[in-house]
């Protein structure tokens, strides 16, 4: 069971604490007690004006006994700005709270003050403090539903967002697998082209030109060189020594350093076998006529 608060120590700091209801009611039955006695107090001087609500102040819940009573309790200038400050201050608990709070009991807080000038002091004083309790339980159940509100749509916005970061991963993921399958694409095309005769030969004429300087009439001779050993085929092999492809490379492993794909690929395979003739016999027309002589170069 919550302890009994002292008086003058804070209410609700911080807030929210899990029994903050339960000191709300502590706080607001001392007050209720101090109420009580000002009307008691008050009831006292009206007795000893004449009038009998001394008697009515000692009840618990004083009742006014005349008509006069009535009248001296409600003309009391104190209790009537209290009940109007109650009323405005509980109206606007009503207009401020969250939609998700029940406002119902306030609402009839409201309508009761409204009529405050027709009740005894003591009464009004009470549902005073009764609107004071309930306009800080509202705003209580209100602040705590706009935190729910928002720690809900902070939650909404991070999944928002990790979503979107999700799918712009993807897409860009899926962009750039669909750029290196058509890079890819765009090479097996391009090698293949290179793999035709017609595609090789023009390959070894800028190869030759660009890299070694040799004219037509040194090409003239590597197609002839070439027709002879595999017929400009990047899959030929010899089936007795495993000479393979245009320039049959013996073994054909060798081109591997000009590429890793010389398997595959005429360009690989050229760029070896210039190599191999500049360095071997110096031009095509040299290799060319070693192998006129030898039937081999």
């Amino acid at each position: 069971m919550p302890r009994e608060i002292e008086a003058g120590e804070p209410l609700l700091t911080p807030f929210p604490r899990p029994n903050h209801i339960v000191l709300l009611r502590q706080e607001r039955e001392r007050r209720r007690r101090r109420r009580w006695a000002m009307g008691a107090a008050f009831a006292l001087c009206l007795s000893a004006a004449g009038g009998s609500v001394a008697a009515a102040a000692a009840e618990p819940n004083p009742v006014p006994r005349s008509a006069d009573e009535v009248t001296a309790a409600v003309s009391d200038p104190g209790a009537l700005a209290a009940a109007t400050e109650a009323r405005e201050n509980a109206q606007a608990a009503v207009d401020e709270a969250d939609p998700s709070v029940d406002t119902s009991r306030l609402s009839a807080y409201v309508d009761e003050l409204s009529a405050s000038d027709k009740l005894p002091v003591v009464t009004v004083l009470g549902v005073v403090d009764d609107v004071e309790e309930e306009i800080d339980a509202v705003r209580a159940d209100t602040e705590a539903a706009e935190q729910a509100a928002a720690e809900k749509a902070a939650a909404e916005k991070a999944a928002a967002e990790k979503a979107a970061a999700e799918k712009a991963a993807a897409e860009q993921a899926a962009a750039e697998q669909a750029a290196a399958e058509a890079a890819e694409a765009e090479a097996a095309e391009a090698a293949a082209g290179d793999n035709t005769v017609e595609g090789a030969q023009a390959t070894a004429r800028t190869m030759a030109s660009e890299q070694y300087g040799w004219g037509d009439d040194q090409f003239s001779c590597l197609v002839s060189l070439w027709n002879r050993e595999s017929g400009w085929s990047y899959t030929a092999m010899n089936a007795s020594s495993g000479a393979y492809g245009i320039p049959q490379s013996l073994p054909g492993s060798k081109m591997a350093s000009a590429g890793a794909d010389w398997e595959t690929n005429a360009a690989t395979q050229i760029a070896w076998g210039l190599g191999y003739i500049a360095s071997t016999y110096g031009t095509p027309c040299g290799a060319w006529s070693h192998s006129e002589s030898t039937g081999w170069y």
